[in-house]
């Protein structure tokens, strides 16, 4: 025989505990969706630590950063590191949706991708999200993305990218802190072939030596200097007055 008539207390006690308990989950999502949207307007202004460089910080690691403005940066490094990781920086909105929907396409295919992360989703992962890799993360980077875009000009989201990648083996975060640990120089004198260098190190700086390339490393950074000296104007939103002197 079924149960029929109001409930007991019992259920009620449940019922009010559930709902205890989805309150404070929509409490805890929505105070970290707030976490971005109060702390990238802040970053107009102030340095920003990335949560890499933090859990290092809190594991005791080293972790070795010098901040540079922008206008102290190589002008070389930012073309070459544009084209090299993000050769639509200068033109989409924080994502490019073309380059997005390919990837898309080739995941649901079972296919080899790469994920399409522009700079700026670069930017937004490593400044809220970490760096674990799961459809989760990519799926809040493209939101934040568009948020990161709309607050920050382009040459402070270059200028917070450049100094907040990982750039060695050995807690080195920023591009003063990689030039100085592979070449023993400042981010803003480099050549054109230790910048490419530093360029292509970016996707694996465990791995990746720019001091001791290998001749893949050198195949590939070859290949993005010459692309940053034949394309280099499309970088020019990250220069100073619209233009990066590449001579």
């Amino acid at each position: 025989m079924s149960e029929s008539g109001p409930p007991t207390k019992k259920r009620r006690r449940k019922r009010g505990l559930l709902g205890r308990l989805v309150r404070v989950m929509l409490v805890v999502v929505a105070g970290l969706a707030a976490i971005p949207i109060v702390l990238t307007p802040v970053y107009l202004v102030v340095d920003p630590v990335s949560v890499p460089m933090a859990l290092r910080m809190l594991g005791g690691q080293q972790v070795v950063r010098e901040w540079r403005p922008i206008g102290q940066i190589s002008d070389r490094l930012k073309a070459a590191v544009i084209l090299s990781e993000d050769g639509q920086f200068c033109r989409h909105l924080g994502v490019d949706l073309r380059a997005l929907k390919d990837e898309a396409e080739l995941m649901l295919a079972g296919k080899p991708f790469r994920g399409a992360s522009t700079l700026t989703m670069q930017v937004a992962r490593n400044l809220f999200l970490g760096t674990g890799a799961s459809i989760v993360r990519k799926a809040l980077e493209v939101p934040l993305a568009f948020y990161v875009d709309l607050v920050l000009p382009k040459q402070r989201i270059m200028e917070i990218y450049l100094n907040i990648a990982e750039w060695g083996p050995d807690g080195q975060f920023g591009i003063e802190a990689g030039a100085q640990a592979a070449f023993g120089t400042d981010a803003d004198a480099l050549s054109w072939e230790r910048a490419s260098l530093l360029a292509v190190t970016l996707p694996n700086p465990i791995v990746r030596r720019p001091a001791r390339p290998t001749s893949g490393l050198r195949r590939v950074a070859a290949i993005v200097e010459q692309r940053a000296k034949q394309y280099g104007e499309r970088a020019d939103c990250v220069g100073e007055n619209g233009r990066l002197a590449l001579q």
